[in-house]
């Protein structure tokens, strides 16, 4: 892995430089590039301007490593709720969630895990919409799959997430091309045991299980900011007879927005992945990870005095 990559990955878990962050003058100008704001009124908010620009999105509610069940609880309802205002606002047709199950108490066993993501899949379902479930570290692979698989059973438009900087991942497409799957490049710190070191390793894989759910039947959600790998994908779907439409392209909240609109504008689905809450810092330092260019963005916003 990258070093700078792996010291900035490093510095989410550091409370020290947590607290230094919350607290610099700058902070404010920087989460608000990548974060839609703390509550519901920011996101839904957001979730109005995307749509008017011809824009879909997936609604994040920050927060993972659950280790109390009042805050899985917390969690949960936060999603129900908003939801609800999604459909009240008669936007549920322009949002979906996404859910991490750390963030829903995975740590506090399998059950409670399933009953609260099956809580917010029913919601979502009322509402006219639909839930995908994040991926995390490779710890948590099997187990987040599995929890995927229980919950088609009743909800079989739940989305999983693939990380093709692991090697096992080109497989995990071929056998879940039949369902609606989104694949990212992957933002965790892990062992070259189980995932590739190299950027272009990473790029060859992501083509490879691009190709596999591509071939399938499902609902491809390709989430990239790449230019190249956005050109390889749209030629990719039509060599696979693929109509704009049947296949998605996702981007960050607050990254090469002229793109996202670029693409909408030529017809394709474009789904912004828009993140909110307080608990911002972990989320923020995966995406300067992903794109050690925005480091220097984040360091002038620090040692801003305004």
């Amino acid at each position: 892995m990258n070093p700078l990559r792996s010291t900035i990955l490093a510095a989410a878990g550091n409370e020290r430089l947590r607290r230094l962050v919350a607290t610099a003058p700058g902070t404010r100008a920087v989460v608000e590039r990548f974060v839609a704001g703390e509550g519901h009124d920011q996101a839904v908010e957001a979730v109005r301007s995307l749509a008017g620009d011809g824009l879909t999105a997936t609604l994040d509610y920050l927060g993972e490593d659950t280790t109390d069940a009042e805050q899985a609880e917390r969690t949960v309802r936060t999603y129900v709720d908003l939801l609800d205002r999604l459909h009240d606002e008669g936007l549920a047709p322009h949002a979906e969630v996404s859910v991490k199950l750390s963030a829903i108490g995975q740590k506090l066993g399998e059950r409670l895990t399933l009953d609260n993501a099956g809580r917010v899949c029913a919601a979502a379902e009322r509402c006219g919409t639909t839930v995908t479930i994040d991926m995390e570290d490779h710890t948590t692979t099997d187990a987040t799959l599995a929890t995927v698989a229980e919950l088609r059973r009743t909800w079989p438009w739940v989305g999983a997430v693939l990380q093709s900087y692991l090697r096992r991942t080109e497989a995990d497409a071929r056998a879940l091309a039949g369902s609606r799957v989104r694949l990212c490049k992957g933002a965790y710190a892990e062992p070259e045991s189980v995932a590739f070191a190299g950027a272009h390793e990473v790029d060859r894989s992501y083509v490879r299980a691009a190709n596999a759910l591509l071939a399938g039947d499902g609902y491809p959600m390709f989430a990239t900011h790449d230019p190249r790998l956005v050109e390889i994908l749209g030629e990719r779907a039509r060599w696979y007879g693929r109509k704009q439409g049947s296949y998605e392209f996702q981007m960050l909240y607050g990254i090469r927005p002229d793109e996202q609109r670029r693409l909408a504008g030529e017809g394709e689905t474009v789904r912004v992945y828009v993140p909110f809450g307080e608990q911002w810092y972990g989320y923020l330092m995966r995406r300067l990870a992903e794109r050690p260019a925005n480091l220097s963005f984040f360091l002038r916003a620090l040692a801003s005095r305004s």
